[in-house]
């Protein structure tokens, strides 16, 4: 089975006279010179299609299935591989769609977080392009660009968008928009690839741009790596536990509720998430933004009052509550009522446990917790050390239990 890539590059696609079945979809099959022999099949529903290429297969018959670009590149080589075995296929590739779509603007993409949208969810495509400064979103029904901008406009990102669709073909279109802009233009069913930049990357060539971080060598920050107020700050044994209970990843969105110096925000995006960190003090507001800013990663810190707030942002995968005030069971009830998947909460007074237990119960969580309590080495003359005890604080996790629905969904961001 030969599979063939092609359009991006340019080039025409010539199917082989020996071809006795051609797959592809109906541009890829009107594109390229076929036998007049050969049977072919327009791809729409994949299994009918590959239970077909199955008996031409069983009865060493050749088969042909036309792709666009490179078919290695969330493409069909998967499927393929899958049903067929790697050593049946014969994969000859184009030029992957992405790299066309970067050549013509004139970027380098060896740093760029690349994510597919088609038949995906569209929400994890948003949360790369919110968490990270280069991104490449590959489309398809539903997830076109124009909802990819909607979901960033109301998600309130700093982004540029390049459109490039029918990329290789005499229709070829690159476009550079606002995510607005995409929002409210008409794009047409072609097969687009989105890139999504942070404003300020140059466009020409040689361009060397500081890409998405990689997985941090070290986390649980030491306090003073951010700026915060009279001690006001997760300290790092307490963020350490959230972090591994919050499990930020890419194409996730993480809220830090009661953010203060937004280190947990911070951390999250470090590891590749997007994050919405929120405070009703405004001072509290502009360290977050500013601690973003000096660990070089994005996050969006909203100023305003959970739970009120909460209901203009986008769905969280999770959840970190912090503060502990007098409203903390209501916040952490509407914080758990949106959450996908986990919510951490860090208290100080230990009779705040059983309602902020309770709240996370009725929404459907697993609760677990433990009270941290942690001394520190401490100096004393003469070269030895002592022990300096932290005040204990309770860390309970809530994840969603095993078989349990998920919350409807809502809009993607």
């Amino acid at each position: 089975m030969t599979v063939v890539g092609g359009g991006t590059g340019g080039e025409a696609v010539v199917v082989a006279g020996d071809a006795e079945l051609v797959v592809g979809a109906a541009r890829h099959l009107a594109a390229a010179e076929l036998p007049p022999a050969a049977r072919r099949i327009v791809l729409g529903a994949l299994a009918p299609a590959l239970d077909v290429v199955g008996e031409y297969v069983a009865a060493g018959r050749r088969v042909v299935v036309l792709a666009s670009g490179d078919p290695g590149h969330f493409g069909i080589v998967r499927a393929l591989g899958e049903r067929f075995g790697a050593a049946a296929l014969d994969v000859r590739p184009s030029v992957a769609s992405v790299a066309a779509a970067f050549a013509r603007v004139g970027l380098s993409w060896d740093d760029a977080v690349v994510v597919s949208a088609h038949g995906r969810a569209l929400r994890t495509a948003v949360h790369v392009c919110l968490a990270h400064g280069k991104a490449a979103v590959l489309t398809g029904p539903g997830a076109g660009p124009a909802e990819i901008g909607a979901a960033l406009d109301r998600a309130g990102a700093d982004r540029r968008l390049v459109v490039a669709s029918r990329l290789g073909s005499d229709g070829e279109s690159v476009v550079a928009v606002s995510p607005r802009e995409a929002a409210e233009r008409e794009w047409g069913g072609a097969v687009s690839v989105v890139l999504s930049l942070r404003p300020g990357l140059p466009v020409g060539p040689a361009v060397t741009v500081a890409g998405p971080p990689p997985a941090p060598a070290g986390w649980a920050l030491p306090e003073e790596a951010f700026a915060h107020r009279d001690s006001m700050i997760s300290k790092f044994e307490v963020r350490a536990l959230a972090l591994a209970r919050l499990g930020p990843r890419t194409g996730e969105l993480v809220w830090d509720v009661g953010a203060g110096s937004g280190s947990v925000a911070v951390e999250c995006a470090r590891f590749g998430a997007a994050v919405v960190a929120v405070d009703r003090c405004a001072d509290a507001v502009a360290r977050v933004r500013a601690n973003a800013a000096a660990h070089g990663v994005d996050v969006a810190a909203v100023l305003g009052d959970a739970p009120a707030v909460l209901g203009e942002l986008p769905d969280p995968d999770a959840v970190f509550v912090g503060g502990g005030g007098d409203d903390v069971a209501a916040v952490v009830a509407a914080c758990a009522a949106r959450a996908r998947r986990a919510v951490v909460v860090t208290l100080a007074a230990v009779d705040r446990v059983a309602e902020v237990r309770a709240a996370l119960g009725a929404e459907g969580f697993a609760v677990g917790g433990v009270l941290l309590q942690s001394s520190r080495l401490a100096p004393l003359p003469g070269g030895v050390s002592r022990l300096a005890a932290a005040n204990p604080v309770f860390v309970l996790w809530a994840e969603r239990r095993p078989g349990a629905p998920d919350r409807e969904e809502g809009a993607p961001a």
